[in-house]
Order: structure tokens, then sequence, then C-alpha cells
């Protein structure tokens, strides 16, 4: 068996693959262990696919997977565990956010006992104000109410020992959130920390709204809390309404009949109306999750494969 795969997701990187293995072979020629690099290329439109098969002329221990369409990283990521035959295997980025200067110390914690090696943040100088804000306030909403512990700052970058990759293999639901799984699956952690990098060259394909519904698969899919939060607003509005009744009915008999004022009216049927309809968006969002699941669709289709044996 080998000792190491490095799985690297590629969409549209043909500019920056060259410059990839230019900084990653060094690194893996230093190293004493055998490895094999899976490249997964995630429906490129670009000469992603073409400069991959370049670079595997140089290093036949280069292996390449093109989908048949963009499924999306954390489905390249599946497919790049389910096709490791390593020992351990390291996920990684293709855009050298993620440097591979790193990989020796992820493989010292590894050889110490850790089974699942976390490469953490040292800071977010790469991303915009916004960006780093929103993800501050993700990484301390997901340890408040998601049923297993994230280290702050984890990613895509990690190495996994044997057992930590036939573990998550098994997991076979379809709203993939890589990080949480492998954090589901527990085992002994370590973590090694770096300083990003500047993106290699083009625009990252995650936007500020795909960004959003990430983080929200990231929740909906370790907690139901969500859910739970519109029992108890609903049973809280309930009791409010039959003592505000209790009062009504109070202030009737002591006082008379009162013209109800249209203002207060329209507050209680705009307030009521608004958290149905949130409430019932809450349920529709994990409703869309239970049907995805419920189709059982494969979580994605190889188009071709290089250097893998049957």
């Amino acid at each position: 068996m080998l000792d190491l795969s490095i799985i690297l997701p590629f969409h549209n990187e043909a500019d920056g693959v060259r410059h990839l293995f230019h900084r990653l072979y060094p690194v893996l020629h230093s190293l004493d262990v055998t490895y094999e690099i899976i490249c997964i290329d995630d429906g490129s439109s670009d000469a992603t696919f073409t400069a991959l098969q370049y670079e595997r002329e140089k290093d036949q221990r280069l292996k390449i997977v093109r989908m048949a369409r963009n499924f999306g990283k954390e489905a390249a990521l599946t497919c790049g565990l389910h096709l490791a035959q390593g020992r351990a295997a390291i996920t990684m980025d293709s855009d050298l956010q993620h440097p591979p200067e790193v990989i020796p110390d992820l493989i010292k914690e590894w050889r110490k006992g850790g089974e699942m090696i976390f490469a953490i943040r040292n800071n977010r100088n790469t991303d915009g104000q916004l960006r780093r804000l929103l993800s501050r306030a993700f990484y301390a909403i997901f340890r408040t109410i998601a049923d297993i512990k994230m280290p702050e700052g984890a990613g895509d970058f990690c190495l996994l020992d044997r057992k930590v990759i036939d573990a998550v293999n098994t997991l076979q639901e379809r709203n993939r959130f890589m990080k949480g799984l492998v954090s589901w699956v527990g085992f002994r952690r370590g973590v090694v920390p770096f300083d990003v990098e500047p993106r290699l060259g083009g625009r990252s394909s995650w936007n500020f709204f795909r960004l959003v519904r990430f983080a929200f698969d990231g929740l909906a899919g370790f907690s139901t809390l969500p859910l739970r939060i519109w029992t108890w607003s609903g049973a809280i509005v309930s009791l409010m309404a039959i003592g505000y009744g209790i009062y009504l009915i109070i202030d009737t008999l002591v006082s008379g009949v009162d013209v109800p004022g249209y203002a207060s009216m329209m507050v209680g049927i705009l307030l009521l109306g608004g958290l149905q309809l949130l409430s019932l968006g809450m349920i529709g969002e994990y409703l869309a999750r239970v049907f995805t699941e419920v189709k059982a669709r494969p979580i994605y289709f190889i188009a071709d494969r290089i250097g893998f044996t049957e």
C-alpha cells in the first residue's frame, strides 16, 4: 500500500497547474514516502484536463479523473477519497492558497499518532472584511448549535489516516459538508497552523450567495436547532396571545367594550404572518434536503480516468 495520497480538486485552473506542481514535486521528493497524486477535474471549461495530462507525462504517479460535469468541490473531494489508495490522504486546494510546504508538518503530526490533522489558518488576510466577519460568525454559530466540534479556521486542507478515510467513505449523504463529515467521524486530532497565500490566479467561483448557501448546508446537516427554534417561538407567541386574550376579557368586563386600534391589529397580523412565513421557509429548507437524500442520486459521475488500475 502507498504511504500517501494527495487529493487535488481542479475547476478552471489551467493557468496555475504548472506552478502548483513546480512547488509540490520538490516537497514530495524530499519526503521518505511512496505517494500518488489524484487530480480531480471537476467539469472545467478551460484546458485544465490537457494541462494535467501534460504533467502526468513527467510523473506517472499522477492520476487524473475528469468528472462528467461540475458537481462541486465537495463531490470532487468525495471522489478523491473513494479512489485514494494511501495509508493517509491529504486534501488541499489547487490554487496554492494551501502551501505544499506545509505537507511535511502534517505528516510529522500523523507519525506522532494523529489520525486527523487539520491545517488551521493563522489569519484571513486574503479575504475581504465582509467574508472574514461572516466566517467568524459561522464558526461561532456552528460551535454553539452543531452536534460536533470543528476547529475554527479548519478547511479542506487536512491529512486523514486510512481509518478516517474508510469511515468517511461509508457516509452516503448527498448534501455534503466535508469539513463537518470529517469532524463527525471522530478519531485522534491534531492541528498545524499555516499562513494562507494569495490565489495563484483567476477568481474564486465561491461568490457571496454560494458561500451563504454552503454555510447553511453545514448548519442544517449537523443540527436540528433551527427547526426547534420555531417550536419554542410558536409556544412563546401562543402563550403571549393567551395572556393578551385574558387581559382583553378582564378589561372588557371591568371597563366595557373598547374600539380596537387599527395600528395594533396590523402590527399583530404582520408579526405573526412574518413568523409563520419564516418558519415555513426553514421547514422548507430541511424538506428540500430530505427530498435530495430520498432521490439517492449518485454524488458524482466520472467521464475519464487516467492512471488507475481497474
